[in-house]
Parts: C-alpha cells; structure tokens; sequence
C-alpha cells in the first residue's frame, strides 16, 4: 500500500490540499466532478514506486478551501490554471507531467496553451474540445448534459444537500451512469457523498458548471474562438463507452494537438482511471518514459 502525504498549501490567498505518494519525477493529477484526490488512488497504488504523484483538489473541491463559497463564475479553466501554476511554485516545481480527466481536461488545455514551459507532457482521459461544437446538443446527446444547467441554478446545492439520501442519490447517478464497468465505485460511494455534503463542497463544485458556462455556449453555437494548437507531447486513452464525453470525439483532437496518441479503452466509459487503472498506469509509464526527464524541483 502507497504511503500518501496530505499537506496545504497557499494559492491565491486561499489553501489547496494536496494528496502526495512516492519519489520520483513529478506527474500531477488532477481530478473532475463529481470527485476529489482520491480519485486517483487506484493509480496512486500503482505509480507511486514510479513518480511523485501530486493529486491536488481543487478550489471549492474536498479538503481545499474556496473564496467563492457562493454561487460564482469564479471557477473557470484560466482561474484553476492559475490556481495550478500557483501550486508548482509553492511546491518548487518548474515542470510537470500531467494526468487529468473532465474538468481537469479543460484546465490542462489552457496550462499547455499559457504556460507550456512548465510542461513536460499531458495525459488526458477522455479530451472534449472547442472543435467538439454542436455535437454537444445533438439530439442522442441533450439528454446527457441536463445537469450542467441544473447545477447553475441558485438552489441546486440546498437541493442535493437537503439529505444524505439526495445527495447519494444524485452523485452515486454520475458515478454509475458514466461508468461502463456499472460497479467501480460501489465500495467508495459513501466515502464520496460524505465529501460532498463538507459543508461548501457541492456548490464548490457546482461553480465550475456556472463559470464554464459562456464558453459552452460560444461552442455549442459556434461562436468560441479557435485556440493555438497545443505543442506539449499528448496522449489521450479515451473510455470507449463514455457517454457524455463521446469517444467518436477523438476525431478532432488533430485540430488542437500538434504531437497527439490517440488510443481507446475499450472496457471504460468516463472513469478510465477509476475503471481500468492497470490498463492506465501502463500507458501513464509508457508514455511518460517516451518523454524527456522532467526536473524534479526548481534550482536553487
């Protein structure tokens, strides 16, 4: 079993948590919703006599404070980047590999855009971009996305958290329903709606859904910009059966990655990391080592 070290840390005037096992070069994991660091502990299981693994939790997510306890569109991509170029520089890191899935998708494509220096890979599961457009309310698709307009709405944590049963209800929804292998959080779901009903956690988490919003839009409607193409090596093992983030997206990641792997995990939906972690740790340490060595920490 990893021995994993908890600290905080200070981003931007409030606390990030960081959940840390092992010694070796630097890889950052970084989580979606509905999930926090442990997350990544399947991995964490297999990795760490690898890498140092860094699993932080986001603003308004678990164990990390949040300056905008209130409904907020303060929880965007470019916000939590420069909440994760904060956490390198308290940590002393120059550069990192990154592993990331759903939210962490969107603030690893504005890292590799703003900061790519600090990058020496990305490893995404699953990778929704700006080319997908209006894919994303295609008739056979709508129905996936209703609770991103659900969770903007002012009541939609006192709703969720009104018991312990609606909010296993709702989160235990996502964390089956997005799973192709129906079981893989069973045995953690309490553990899961305990975190969520932290006092501040669901609208914490909720905020992003309000701060993605413009920009969701913009795609949908075919109105949002075309960012740079990404030049940070990338691999993407996309969940074959995911069905809100649709595997047949892959098709445009050329669009937005000059130096992409594209593969598919064929026993996965949306928690690739969740639902076959052996399959991920092998490509996580495959790719990785095809990389140059990333610096452990900044020079003195």
């Amino acid at each position: 079993m990893a021995t994993i070290r908890h600290s905080v840390h200070e981003t931007h005037g409030f606390k990030t948590h960081v959940a840390q096992a092992g010694d070796g070069p630097p890889l950052l994991l970084l989580h979606g919703w509905p999930e926090f660091w442990a997350t990544w502990e399947p991995l964490i299981e297999r990795l760490a006599d690898d890498y140092r693994l860094i699993a932080p939790d986001f603003r308004g997510f678990a164990e990390s404070g949040n300056p905008n306890p209130e409904p907020s569109d303060q929880t965007g991509a470019d916000v939590l980047a420069d909440d994760i170029i904060a956490l390198l520089d308290a940590l002393g890191l120059d550069r990192v590999g990154i592993v990331g899935h759903d939210v962490a998708s969107f603030v690893m494509q504005r890292l590799a855009i703003r900061f790519p220096q600090r990058l020496s890979g990305l490893f995404f599961f699953n990778c929704p971009t700006t080319s997908v457009g209006n894919r994303w309310r295609a008739p056979d698709q709508i129905r996936e996305i209703w609770y991103q307009t659900f969770h903007q709405m002012p009541y939609a944590a006192a709703l969720v958290g009104a018991s312990r049963d609606a909010c296993r209800a709702h989160i235990g929804h996502f964390l089956k329903h997005w799973c192709h292998r129906k079981d893989a959080f069973d045995s953690v779901l309490e553990r899961w709606v305990d975190n969520f009903l932290r006092p501040g956690n669901l609208q914490g988490g909720f905020n992003w859904y309000i701060s993605a919003n413009a920009a969701r839009m913009a795609v949908m409607a075919g109105t949002a910009p075309m960012p740079p193409k990404i030049t940070v090596p990338t691999r993407v093992l996309w969940g074959r059966h995911d069905p809100v983030l649709r595997s047949a997206w892959a098709d445009v990641l050329p669009e937005h990655f000059s130096n992409v792997e594209v593969s598919f995990a064929e026993g996965s939906g949306h928690f690739v990391h969740y639902e076959e972690p052996d399959l991920a740790a092998t490509e996580i340490r495959r790719f990785f080592a095809s990389l140059p060595a990333t610096p452990a920490s900044r020079s003195a």
